[in-house]
């Protein structure tokens, strides 16, 4: 009885881990439904905070891929990186003509959240910005 007990709660932590969607459109393996990602809003234009964004990422950690999402209605760009072996994804968005919004995401090896390294890279993009 308590082989099927432990099997029951060994196959429902399996099946708890699964796809999570990253805000640079990709798919990441990682727990779902827990908070993993922190927004700001910037009245530069987008150009701007992309490119603190990368600097933020490439003095922290590695900057792994930069891309434009074509896809979308507004001008979208995407960083990805490496920051303390957590995985950093960085979207950077058009509201209107004067404000960019920010996303940040990060996921750690094992699929968990990590929103501490979030607020510090969006704060230190902030920063970055101010020092512009």
């Amino acid at each position: 009885m308590k082989t099927k007990i432990f099997l029951a709660v060994i196959g429902a932590a399996i099946l708890a881990i699964g796809c999570v969607s990253t805000v640079s459109g990709g798919k990441t393996g990682g727990v779902p439904f827990i908070k993993d990602s922190v927004e700001g809003r910037y009245e530069r234009s987008v150009d701007e905070v992309f490119t603190a964004a990368k600097d933020v990422i490439t003095n922290d950690g590695v900057l792994v891929n930069e891309s434009i999402l074509h896809t979308e209605t507004n001008m979208v760009k995407t960083a990805e990186g490496k920051i303390n072996q957590r995985s950093v994804w960085v979207r950077v968005e058009a509201v209107d003509p004067k404000v960019t919004s920010i996303a940040v995401q990060t996921r750690t090896s094992a699929g968990g959240s990590d929103l501490d390294l979030a607020h510090q890279v969006e704060k230190e993009i902030a920063l970055k910005l101010v020092a512009r």
